[in-house]
């Protein structure tokens, strides 16, 4: 057995129990937020962080050396980065680069839906940071295609590369990248035809996906499926238990007859329309984190204890109108300021005793978000 544990804070690693079997499992689960064994089946064995792995990049091998476990762990791949300067980037979406070499060539790709980055979508990224580079592979344009009404994501795309580099504790010192396909190119492939674009175009190495994936045109492929080809096509596939939701019973009876109590974006989704932010919290792992950008036709309006935000210039998901209190207003990398929220119809308003001059800050030219982390109350 090899063992780690781990924290977010502590930036140790979690507990891991691996068992290789006949046919081979591994070990590793939640029931809501508590550790639990469950029995996850692979067609070859799931390295461990440690030791020596060959990760394929274009045509030559390199060897890799990395261990989670380890008294001084290697340089992550990537920083936290500071808050306003993530703020102000450009979503970092992965392409094919013209060379023709894929830019996950090599990499374990995680399959799914990542819209909320909710603990379900951080337990696919730690079992790919196992076998490898890890990265969360999605489809963009799905709304457009199949003519869905547009919704605002619970993660803000300005905000997502501070959430996956959070993760880096738990993925073996590794930041989860993202890489996006347009999903007008994959929607007519048939299972088969998806695994194999995998394999020779994207030239991934393996894939792990949860135990209800579908894939394919019309859904048609499951994760045993899923399995098969990649055998066929000489790649990893890892097919994880889902995170399951303790809670839900208490909060909210979901309305998608797919869950079956498991995390899930609708879940998310679900616990901000009733405004109760510590169950978010859970779901997510995480605080809740809300943020308005000013627009040359939408300012803030400052006041000495007090910024309000029309519900234009928000960047995600807000919870239910109401009154939130242990909020944090965040003023910088190392400025944090305790407030409470107040939403309305039309508002956001954020009120706080501080004493450093909102003014200043919010009601500057140049300042052009506002972002808020939910404390774990409810309405």
């Amino acid at each position: 057995m090899l063992g780690c544990r781990g924290s977010r804070i502590s930036h140790h690693f979690r507990e891991c129990d691996l068992h290789f079997h006949l046919p081979t499992t591994f070990r590793f689960g939640y029931s809501g937020l508590q550790p639990q064994s469950f029995q996850l089946s692979f067609p070859c064995p799931l390295k461990p962080c440690w030791g020596g792995l060959t990760t394929i990049v274009g045509n030559h091998n390199r060897v890799q050396s990395r261990s989670c476990c380890s008294a001084t762990p290697p340089k992550p791949r990537g920083e936290i980065p500071l808050l306003f300067n993530s703020l102000s980037q450009q979503e970092d979406e992965r392409e094919i680069i013209s060379d023709g070499v894929s830019s996950v060539a090599g990499g374990i790709v995680a399959l799914g839906k990542f819209d909320a980055l909710h603990i379900g979508h951080r337990e696919l990224a730690i079992q790919a940071s196992r076998a490898g580079p890890p990265f969360l592979l999605s489809f963009v344009g799905m709304a457009k295609v199949l003519g869905w009404e547009p919704r605002p994501p619970i993660v803000a795309t300005c905000d997502r590369k501070r959430v996956l580099s959070s993760w880096v504790s738990y993925c073996c010192n590794m930041v989860p990248e993202e890489f996006h396909v347009e999903f007008s190119s994959v929607r007519h492939l048939s299972p088969q035809q998806f695994v194999e674009k995998l394999s020779k175009e994207l030239r991934v190495r393996g894939v792990v996906a949860g135990e209800n994936y579908r894939f394919g045109y019309k859904a048609a492929g499951d994760a045993l499926e899923l399995i098969k080809l990649c055998e066929e096509y000489g790649m990893e596939a890892y097919i994880i238990k889902s995170v399951m939701d303790k809670n839900s019973a208490n909060v909210i009876s979901s309305s998608n007859p797919k869950e079956r109590g498991q995390v899930s974006s609708t879940r998310v989704r679900e616990a901000l329309a009733v405004g109760d932010m510590a169950y978010v919290s859970e779901l997510l792992g995480r605080q809740h984190r809300l943020i308005l950008k000013a627009t040359e036709e939408e300012r803030f309006a400052v006041e000495q204890h007090k910024v309000s935000a029309p519900k234009s210039c928000l960047l995600n998901l807000a919870p239910k109108e109401g009154l939130y209190e242990k909020c944090s207003l965040l003023l910088g990398q190392e400025n944090v300021v305790q407030c409470r929220v107040v939403i309305d119809k039309k508002f956001v308003h954020v009120e706080t005793d501080y004493d450093g001059g909102l003014s200043d800050i919010f009601g500057a030219p140049n300042s052009q978000f506002l972002p808020i982390e939910f404390g774990d109350s409810r309405t």
